[in-house]
């Protein structure tokens, strides 16, 4: 089957300017040749510490804001060649919820004049017809119609992620790029999140690109998982294999830290020494050896590629993947 998304060695790097004249002297590699495939009405989430590029990957592939190379093929068109009136067509089909369901609300507008420009900017519906599709999109998100002419401060935390999650409805797209969407919220309204998104997933047979650092979210929402690192993905696989055997001693940490149950073998917590690695001046050889409990001196020196562990299932390291061993 063909994948609904492809993504192919995408990279983030933002210049590093110093001086009177502002001159470039480095830059950060804030998404470091990543790749994966999402198939339509499938989940894929991307895990890690903040600030190993899980956003910026998410909002790169969207092109809010420019990537600096690689390839985003959405149902076989090249996202990253797109013109304005062809990106405009594609973000009908690729839309974003964000982590802050308050501070990505226009609070003077509201919640119809919200929807509704959305649908006037797309040419979606006539004008006629804007307050029955407001009113669609409300119910499908779990609100009551008279919501429609409040304004955000008026809405729960929950609420208004349930506005945002509307927004990202109304133009009918096939791909959500879900950016932390449960993160700022209360345990209990998290669950009533993530069961109307697995909802509108079976109803809609949307595609998400799911981005969290909470394990058990992203083990309930996922069909698979990749673990990033300092702007790199290095593990990835169905979700019942990264959780039931973790190979990339980063991913065994994470795991390790997060109170699940049945999240695969028993072990002990795995306590990470140091800080993450400045992504101006990445270290030698794989990334993460300064912190890795296993690391062996061939780590400070070779760059490990993906490589597979089982069907489905690849990981970057030079001491556990099967064919370094």
């Amino acid at each position: 089957m063909t994948p609904l998304l492809e993504v192919k060695d995408l990279r983030m790097h933002f210049p590093v300017r110093k001086g009177v004249f502002s001159r470039v002297c480095g830059a950060v590699r804030a998404v470091d040749g990543v790749s994966f495939s999402i198939e339509a009405g499938k989940t894929l989430s991307l895990v890690g510490e903040s600030g190993s590029g899980k956003t910026t990957t998410g909002r790169a592939l969207l092109r809010l804001i420019e990537p600096t190379g690689g390839q985003v093929l959405f149902a076989g068109q090249d996202v990253t060649k797109a013109g304005k009136e062809d990106l405009r067509v594609l973000r009908k089909q690729m839309q974003i919820i964000f982590q802050d369901p308050f501070g990505s609300l226009n609070p003077r507008m509201t919640v119809f004049n919200m929807l509704s420009e959305i649908l006037q900017v797309h040419r979606i519906a006539p004008p006629t017809e804007w307050r029955g599709r407001v009113e669609e999109l409300l119910r499908l998100v779990g609100l009551p119609q008279e919501a429609a002419d409040r304004y955000p401060h008026e809405f729960s935390g929950g609420q208004r992620q349930r506005v945002g999650i509307a927004r990202a409805l109304a133009v009918e797209p096939k791909l959500i790029v879900a950016d932390e969407p449960v993160s700022a919220l209360d345990v209990s309204i998290q669950a009533q999140i993530l069961n109307l998104l697995e909802e509108l997933q079976e109803r809609l047979g949307l595609a998400y690109l799911f981005i969290g650092h909470d394990l058990s979210v992203v083990r309930h929402i996922s069909d698979e998982v990749a673990v990033m690192y300092l702007g790199k993905i290095v593990e990835i696989g169905p979700k019942e294999r990264v959780f039931e055997n973790p190979t990339h001693p980063y991913t065994r940490a994470l795991l390790s830290a997060a109170p699940m149950a049945g999240a695969g073998p028993k072990h002990q917590r795995i306590v990470l020494q140091g800080d993450v690695p400045s992504p101006i001046a990445p270290p030698p050889g794989c990334a993460f050896h300064p912190r890795c409990p296993d690391a062996r001196p061939e780590c400070r020196e070779l760059g490990p590629t993906l490589q597979k562990v089982s069907e489905g299932h690849r990981a970057a390291c030079l001491v556990h993947a099967p064919e370094h061993q």
